[in-house]
Order: structure tokens, then C-alpha cells, then sequence
């Protein structure tokens, strides 16, 4: 085909035509909107980072429910803030957690929401790393004992769904196990698969108050120089399995997501994490882009890279554009 007999503006002349030609539809189905659960009550402190984002106590968690569910929005993904924090996360799997608590007060508010938990152990860790320490390190198998309690933990509280974002490996098939011994074969397993080392989670670590107190988590998150340890990771997950695999990030990461998506052809989801939320809303701010249509432009990217799932900060303001 070349020109003039092929005019590809044709089919780009006006609004019609382009939303009838569009190759990739994102709806308010594809979305999943991170919620911050903390103890104590009355609380709705705001995460600084994070504009239109908020730590939440338990008792604050109706109203938003209520907004979201009236956004159409499908599911949610929790993570909690502890009262007590020590070196082995030992609250993470309390009956009376944050996020336990959270998910008795959505299901009776709102049973039709999805909801998912984030499975790690970094924001009940007093040294901020995902499992238990030894020599400096986190020890993985010593940590998949809490991590699978954890999980099961999320499911006798009803959660839909446990989300295992620590990378340990073989925490997969720990927390499989777990959840069918304990009568949970229902409760799907969505793992962060392809969990990158990021520097765009510099946010979120400021909302789930989750900094390391020394080091870094560059012995069990990912190298940003690699792929085909992805296609492994990806692999190892299923064959221990996992219902759904997950990207993080999502933005620097699209390449990661179209390959993971034409390898395996499996249920897949990404995280718009923090930093990529924050940015867009720093420039917002100050003017310098049209942060409406840069969401969009970004949600849609990860659409079209392959993710059927999108976990991300937007999930509120883009509901909002697509309903309009």
C-alpha cells in the first residue's frame, strides 16, 4: 500500500471513526484502585507524595467504598499500616489487622467489590525488608512460613484474592498450599511475578511507611536491566500456581509486558505504581502537561502493551473520564 492510493487520515477524519477504529478499549473493568488501611480511628491522613490519596483508619473506609463502587470500579487492593511493628512481621497475620479488619468492613458495605491483599511483609517489619533477616539478608525460606500464614490469614477474613508482592522464591507454591489445606482452593493466587528493583516506588514506601531501615531489596526484586529472568520468574509462578502474574512497574516495564503477554498468554496484570501516579501529578500542578489526558494516554499504553488488569493510583479520575 503507498500514497495516494492508501490514506491512513481517512480513517482518523473525526471522532467517530477514530473511536470505531480504536485497536484498544480500556474500561472501568480493567481497573483496581491500591486503598492504605491503618489502625487506630478517625484517621484520613493524607500521603503527601500522593495527591488525592489518604491513610485510612477502618472506621473511614465506608465513604470511600461508597464513592467507588458508585464509580463503577470493580476492585480493590489493600495494604495495611500497623499499630506495632517487630523483627519478624508478626502482626501481618493478626485477626485484628488493618487490612483483616478492612476486608469484614468492605464485604459488609459492599460485598460486590473485589477485594485483593497485597501478601508481604515490609510494612510490619520494623527493619522495613519483606521477610526475616539473617546476616544482613532476607532469609527465603524462613519467610515463606509467614508469608503463607499471612495469606491465609487474608482469606478467613474474606478476602477475593492474596497478592504475594515480597519475591521469595517459591512463595507461590508455599501460599497454594496454605490456602487449599486451610479449605481455600477458591481463593485465587495474583503474583507480583515480574517485580522489578524500581526507584519509582520512592511514594508508596512514604504511604505504607515501609522504607528499609538499611540496605536495599536488590537481593530479591529484580535487575531493570533484565528480561529473560522475567520469562522465568513468570514460568516458576504458574508451574506453582498462580491464577494471575503481575508487572512492576508498568511504565518502564511495557516491553517486559508485551513479551510476558505473547510467552505465556496467561492472565495478566500490571501495577501504574507510585512514582509513575506521582510524577504526572507533580507536572499537573505545575502546569507543564494536560494531566487528564496524559493518564489516559498512560493507562491506555499499558492496555495496549498487554495487561488486561491495571493496578493504579488513577483508578478514581479515570473512572471519572470514562463515565463522562
Amino acid at each position: 500500500m503507498k500514497f495516494p492510493d492508501y490514506r491512513p487520515r481517512r480513517l482518523r477524519k473525526n471522532a467517530v471513526i477514530r473511536r470505531m477504529m480504536s485497536e484498544t478499549q480500556l474500561t472501568v473493568d480493567d481497573l483496581v484502585l491500591p486503598l492504605f488501611v491503618t489502625y487506630g480511628k478517625g484517621i484520613k491522613k493524607p500521603i503527601e507524595s500522593m495527591p488525592g490519596h489518604f491513610q485510612l483508619s477502618v472506621d473511614n473506609l465506608k465513604a470511600e467504598i461508597e464513592e467507588i463502587v458508585a464509580l463503577g470500579i470493580p476492585a480493590v487492593i489493600l495494604f495495611g499500616i500497623p499499630e506495632k511493628k517487630d523483627a519478624s512481621g508478626l502482626s501481618a497475620f493478626a485477626s485484628d489487622g488493618p487490612v483483616q479488619e478492612a476486608i469484614k468492613v468492605i464485604k459488609d458495605a459492599a460485598p460486590e467489590l473485589y477485594v485483593i491483599t497485597d501478601v508481604c511483609m515490609c510494612e510490619y517489619t520494623s527493619h522495613g525488608h519483606c521477610g526475616i533477616i539473617k546476616d544482613k539478608d532476607v532469609d527465603n525460606d524462613s519467610t515463606l512460613e509467614l508469608l503463607a500464614r499471612e495469606a491465609v490469614s487474608h482469606a478467613e477474613s474474606g478476602a477475593d484474592m492474596v497478592a504475594p508482592s515480597d519475591m521469595m522464591d517459591g512463595r507461590v507454591q508455599a501460599i497454594r498450599i496454605a490456602l487449599d489445606q486451610e479449605g481455600f482452593q477458591g481463593v485465587p493466587i495474583m503474583s507480583y511475578a515480574a517485580k522489578y528493583a524500581s526507584a519509582y516506588y520512592g511514594p508508596f514506601r512514604e504511604a505504607a511507611e515501609s522504607t528499609p531501615e538499611f540496605g536495599d531489596r536488590l537481593s530479591y526484586q529484580m535487575d531493570p536491566a533484565n528480561t529473560d529472568e522475567a520469562l522465568r520468574e513468570v514460568a516458576q509462578d504458574i508451574s506453582e500456581g498462580a491464577d494471575i502474574i503481575m508487572v512492576k512497574p508498568a511504565l518502564p516495564y511495557l516491553d517486559i509486558i508485551r513479551r510476558i503477554k505473547d510467552e505465556f498468554n496467561y492472565p495478566l496484570a500490571a501495577y501504574n505504581v507510585s512514582g509513575e501516579y506521582s510524577m504526572i501529578k507533580a507536572a499537573e500542578e505545575k502546569g507543564w502537561i494536560d494531566g487528564e489526558k496524559v493518564m489516559m494516554e498512560t493507562l491506555i499504553s499499558i492496555k495496549r502493551a498487554g495487561a488486561k488488569m491495571i493496578i493504579t493510583y488513577f483508578a478514581k479520575d479515570a473512572a471519572r473520564v470514562l463515565r463522562a
